[in-house]
C-alpha cells in the first residue's frame, strides 16, 4: 500500500507541479499524515524539491513541491532497422546524451546484442552521471515483443527471433530492463510528453520501413491477448500484392512503408517517367530513399508528389480502418515517412474525411508526432519512468 501511495503522490507532483501537500492529499484522497510521511521520504531521496510558497487559504502559506528532474536518469534505446540509438535522459525525458551505432550487414542475434551493449557501455564510460542514479534501461524494438518477459519474439526486418533482450542486458549491466514494441513505446512517449497528453484514447502510428501502431485505451497501453495489438502494418490490403517481410502478401507496409516510396519512384522512372529524383540521385538508384523523394516533391516534381499521394492514400485506408475499429480521440503519425508533411498528411486526411464510417469518425483529429525522430527513444525511456511514476503500469 505504501508503494502504491508513493507512486500516486509522485505522479501527482509530476502532472500538477508545483503542488502543495494539502492539494496532494485532496486529489489522492489520502490523509495529511500519510502524504507528509511519503513526501518527507521523497525529499530525503532527493526525488522531489520544495520550492516557492503558494497562496494561503488561511494559516501558513503552503510550500509547493516539484519533481527534481535531474536527480535520476534512465536509458532509452531505439533498435531501428539500420541502427541502434541510445539516449540517457533525466526524469523529464530531456536528453543528457545521445549516441547511435550502425548495424552490420546480415547481423545475427549475438552481433545485435553486442551493438546494443557496446553503445550503452560507451555512454556509461563517459561518466556523465553517477551510475547509482540510473534507474534502468527501456528498449523500443520493432516486430512482435513479449513485453512481460522482455523478449523480441520475432523481428521481421531482421529475420531474427527469440532475442532475449531483458535477460542479457540485466545480466550485463545490473539495471532493470523493460522491452516494448517500438510503436507502443512511441505511443507511451506521446502520451506522456507529446501530442497525446491529456487524452485517454489515442492511436500512434509509426511509419518507417515497417508500420506499427500503439493503442492507448483508457490511458493505458493496449497489448492484446498475445501482444500483437496494433500490428496495422500487417493488415492485408491486397490479397494479390507483394510479399511482406512477415511472409504474407499485400500487407499495408508493402504499399505504404518507406521502402515502397523508393521502389515506386524507381519503377516509374524505369518506364520512362522524367523526374528530379534521377537528377538528385545522380542516376544512382542506390541513393534513392524517402528523404530524397521528399526533396524532389518539395521542388514541385510531379512524380515524387504522386508517389507520396499514393502512399498517403494507402496509409489513410489503414488509419480509417483503425478509426472504425478503435474509435480514438486522436491519431498521431510518427516515424520517417511522417517527415513528408503535407505530401503524406493531406491524402491521409482526405481518405478518412470521405470514407470513415460516421460524420464524427470523419472528423477524428489526425496530426504529426510532436516528438519526431525522438519518438521511440523517448517512449523507451518512458517505460522506465513509468515504473517510478505510474502505479498502473504492467
Amino acid at each position: 500500500m505504501k508503494s502504491l501511495n508513493r507512486s500516486i503522490i509522485m505522479n501527482l507532483i509530476r502532472t500538477h507541479s508545483p503542488i502543495s501537500r494539502a492539494e496532494i492529499a485532496k486529489k489522492a484522497k489520502l490523509t495529511p499524515p500519510t502524504v507528509t510521511n511519503i513526501v518527507n521520504e521523497l525529499l530525503r531521496e532527493d526525488l522531489i524539491l520544495e520550492g516557492k510558497t503558494g497562496v494561503s487559504k488561511g494559516g501558513r502559506k503552503p510550500i509547493l513541491l516539484t519533481i527534481n528532474k535531474d536527480s535520476r536518469f534512465v536509458f532509452g534505446v531505439d533498435v531501428g532497422a539500420r541502427e541502434v540509438r541510445v539516449a540517457l535522459t533525466n526524469l523529464d525525458a530531456e536528453l543528457v546524451c545521445h549516441k547511435r551505432s550502425s548495424l552490420p550487414q546480415g547481423f545475427n542475434k549475438e552481433e545485435l546484442m553486442d551493438t546494443i551493449k557496446g553503445i550503452i557501455q560507451d555512454v556509461l564510460d563517459e561518466n556523465l552521471v553517477e551510475r547509482s542514479r540510473i534507474l534502468g534501461i527501456g528498449i523500443g524494438m520493432h516486430g512482435i515483443v513479449d513485453h512481460e518477459k522482455g523478449i523480441a519474439v520475432y523481428a521481421p526486418n531482421f529475420g531474427l527471433s527469440d532475442i532475449r533482450l531483458k535477460e542479457e542486458l540485466e545480466n550485463t549491466f545490473s539495471y532493470p530492463v523493460k522491452v516494448e514494441n517500438d510503436a507502443r513505446a512511441m505511443a507511451l512517449g506521446e502520451l506522456w510528453f507529446g501530442n497525446g497528453r491529456e487524452k485517454e484514447n489515442v492511436v500512434v502510428v509509426n511509419v518507417g520501413i515497417g508500420i506499427g501502431a500503439g493503442v492507448i485505451f483508457n490511458g493505458r497501453l493496449y497489448h492484446g491477448e498475445h501482444g500483437i495489438a496494433g500490428e496495422i502494418g500487417h493488415t492485408i490490403i491486397d490479397l494479390n500484392g507483394r510479399k511482406c517481410a512477415c511472409g504474407n502478401y499485400g500487407c499495408l507496409q508493402t504499399v505504404a512503408g518507406s521502402s515502397r516510396i523508393r521502389q515506386k519512384a524507381i519503377e516509374e522512372m524505369s518506364l520512362g517517367r522524367k523526374s528530379l529524383v534521377e537528377e538528385l540521385s545522380e542516376g544512382d538508384p542506390d541513393r534513392i530513399d524517402g528523404e530524397l523523394v521528399h526533396r524532389a516533391a518539395e521542388q514541385g516534381d510531379s512524380l515524387a508528389e504522386e508517389v507520396f499521394e499514393q502512399t498517403g492514400r494507402f496509409l489513410g485506408l489503414g488509419i480509417m480502418n483503425l478509426i472504425n475499429f478503435v474509435n480514438p480521440e486522436r491519431v498521431i503519425i510518427g516515424g520517417g515517412v511522417s517527415k513528408a508533411g503535407r505530401f503524406i498528411m493531406e491524402p491521409v486526411k482526405e481518405v478518412v474525411e470521405t470514407r470513415a464510417l460516421t460524420d464524427k469518425a470523419r472528423t477524428t483529429e489526425i496530426m504529426a508526432s510532436k516528438l519526431g525522430d525522438q519518438g521511440t527513444i523517448t517512449g523507451a525511456a518512458t517505460l522506465i519512468l513509468a515504473q517510478l511514476f505510474d502505479y498502473h503500469i504492467s
